[in-house]
C-alpha cells in the first residue's frame, strides 16, 4: 500500500501563487471590446480580445481555408452542385447581408462569399470575415422554408458578426499563456494538463453557450430586418432536432437544441416581429 503524503505549507502556497500568477497573466493577454452594436435585442457582452490575434489576420487565414474547402469540392464536384439550390442560398443570404449594418456598419465591406457543398452532414456555418457555406444535406434532409433557411444563415452570419471564432481564439491563447507559465514553474506537465481542463470547463463552455444564444438573438432579428417570420427560427431548431433520430445532426454538436432554447426564440422572435412586419411592407 502506498503512503499518501501531504503537501508541505510552502509548496501549498507556492502553488497556490502560482495557479493565481498564470490566471492573472492569461487574462491579461485579453482586453475588453464589443466588437457589435446591440440592436433590437440587446446583445451588450463585454468580449475579451487577445491582442496576439487580430481581425484582419484571423480574416485572411479564414479566407485561405475557405478557398482551400472550396477547391477541394471542386475536385470532388462537390461544389454548388445544383445552381437551384445555390441560387436559392445566395439570394436569402444577400438579404441578411443588406442588413448586418443594424449590428455593424464595416460588414457591409467584408468580401462576402457564399456556397452550397454537397454532404450529407446537416449543417451550415459562416467564417470570420462572411466565409458561408450551407450543406445539401440541411436542404435535402430538414426541407427548410426560406424563413428557416434564413434562421440558421442568419445565426451562422451573427457569430461572424459578433467574432465569436476571434474570441474563442483569444481565451484558448490567453490560456494557454498562462498554463505554460504555471507548468514552468511547477515543472510538472500533468499540472498542465489540469490547468487545460479547468480552464475549458470554467471559461470555454459557459462562454460558447453566451455566444450561442447571442447567435441566435442576432439571427433572429436579421432575418426580421430581411423581411422573414423571426418565428421560423423555433420550427427550424425543432426539426433540427428532430432529424436523424438517434445520431443528431452535426450542427447540434456545437448547436445545442432544448425546452430552454425555444422559449427564449419564442420572447426574442416576438420582440422583433414589428421588424418582420415593417419590412413586409
Amino acid at each position: 500500500m502506498k503512503i499518501m503524503q501531504s503537501m508541505p505549507a510552502w509548496k501549498s502556497w507556492t502553488m497556490r501563487t502560482a495557479v493565481a500568477l498564470a490566471v492573472l497573466v492569461g487574462l491579461s493577454a485579453c482586453a475588453p471590446v464589443q466588437t457589435t452594436q446591440s440592436g433590437l435585442v440587446g446583445v451588450n457582452r463585454t468580449q475579451y480580445m487577445s491582442s496576439l490575434v487580430s481581425s484582419t489576420e484571423l480574416n485572411q487565414e479564414a479566407a485561405t481555408q475557405y478557398r482551400q474547402i472550396l477547391d477541394k469540392a471542386r475536385t470532388q464536384k462537390a461544389l454548388d452542385p445544383s445552381a437551384a439550390q445555390t441560387q436559392r442560398v445566395q439570394a436569402i443570404a444577400r438579404r441578411l447581408i443588406a442588413q448586418t449594418g443594424a449590428f455593424r456598419p464595416d460588414a457591409a465591406q467584408w468580401a462576402w462569399e457564399i456556397h452550397v457543398l454537397k454532404s450529407d452532414e446537416v449543417n451550415a456555418w459562416c467564417m470570420p470575415g462572411g466565409k458561408i457555406a450551407v450543406y445539401t444535406g440541411l436542404l435535402d434532409k430538414i426541407k427548410p422554408t426560406d424563413a428557416e433557411l434564413a434562421a440558421v444563415m442568419g445565426h451562422e452570419i451573427a457569430h461572424a458578426l459578433r467574432e465569436h471564432a476571434r474570441e474563442q481564439v483569444s481565451r484558448q491563447m490567453g490560456a494557454s499563456v498562462g498554463i505554460s507559465i504555471l507548468a514552468a514553474i511547477t515543472g510538472s506537465q500533468a499540472v498542465a494538463d489540469l490547468g487545460s481542463n479547468l480552464t475549458q470547463v470554467m471559461f470555454t463552455l459557459p462562454n460558447s453557450r453566451a455566444n450561442e444564444t447571442e447567435a441566435d438573438h442576432m439571427g433572429v432579428e436579421l432575418a426580421a430586418r430581411a423581411g422573414y417570420d423571426p418565428r421560423a427560427a423555433i420550427t427550424l431548431w425543432q426539426k433540427m432536432g428532430q432529424a436523424g433520430g438517434s445520431a443528431p445532426p452535426e450542427i447540434l454538436s456545437t448547436h445545442p437544441s432544448s425546452a430552454s432554447r425555444m422559449q427564449d426564440l419564442d420572447k426574442v422572435s416576438a420582440q422583433v416581429l414589428p421588424l418582420y412586419q415593417q419590412a413586409k411592407k
